[in-house]
């Protein structure tokens, strides 16, 4: 299905997309800089910027922001601007967003330029995503077990997290951190962020729902 864009979605997902790469660059040249600064290697900076469910989770939104608007005539463009890849970015954003300020915020104190990412990465762009998933994006239908399927997304990284953490012996989340709580406690707090992650995509998916109901759906013969 090839996704029509009315008028507005396009500078609404530019403005998407700018406020995204802002936060991610931000982030990446702080992590560089901490890591030479704490006496390791630019690559130590890397592998510690990629640990992270928020950074790869921007990097998500950055990607369904930025190849339909630059790459929306091959493959890739569209795929990143299909209703389900949308929905499960704006998932994951929000996941982000509301585990943060719920269980992370209070865990460190961060100043300056730091602080500015973190808002950006935590708060602005899970606010922006909202509204554009809400107000701008495309009309379209999701299917009941949209939500299931988003959960591709977290279970990939939750793999990949603790495959990290045996090879690094770190983990970037405390609630995660087998070397702290034990894998079974571990396990746990996966299914839990699991659990929790099914049910806002099915708050995601019934806004989309809600708002269709006042914005006529295209007529599907026509795309």
């Amino acid at each position: 299905m090839t996704v029509k864009y009315e008028v507005a979605s396009k500078p609404a997902l530019a403005t998407l997309a700018v406020i995204v790469w802002i936060g991610v660059l931000l982030q990446f040249w702080l992590s560089i800089n901490l890591a030479l600064a704490n006496g390791k290697t630019v690559i130590d900076g890397v592998v510690v910027f990629f640990g992270y469910f928020t950074v790869l989770t921007n990097l998500f939104v950055a990607l369904t922001a930025t190849l339909p608007l630059i790459a929306g005539s091959n493959s890739l463009g569209r795929f990143f601007a299909k209703p389900m890849v949308l929905g499960c970015a704006t998932t994951s954003i929000l996941m982000v967003g509301i585990t943060y300020h719920f269980l992370l915020r209070n865990v460190w104190n961060p100043q300056g330029l730091q602080l500015l990412a973190d808002i950006i990465l935590h708060y602005a762009v899970s606010i922006s995503t909202l509204v554009y998933w809400l107000v701008f994006s495309p009309r379209f239908r999701l299917g009941v077990f949209a939500p299931l399927a988003w959960c591709i997304y977290p279970l990939g990284y939750f793999v990949y997290v603790f495959a990290r953490g045996e090879l690094l012996g770190s983990y970037p989340y405390y609630f995660i951190d087998v070397a702290r709580i034990g894998y079974r406690q571990a396990m746990l707090n996966s299914l839990g962020l699991l659990l929790a992650f099914i049910a806002l995509g099915a708050a995601v998916r019934a806004a989309a729902a809600l708002r269709n109901r006042f914005r006529a759906l295209p007529n599907p013969a026509g795309g």
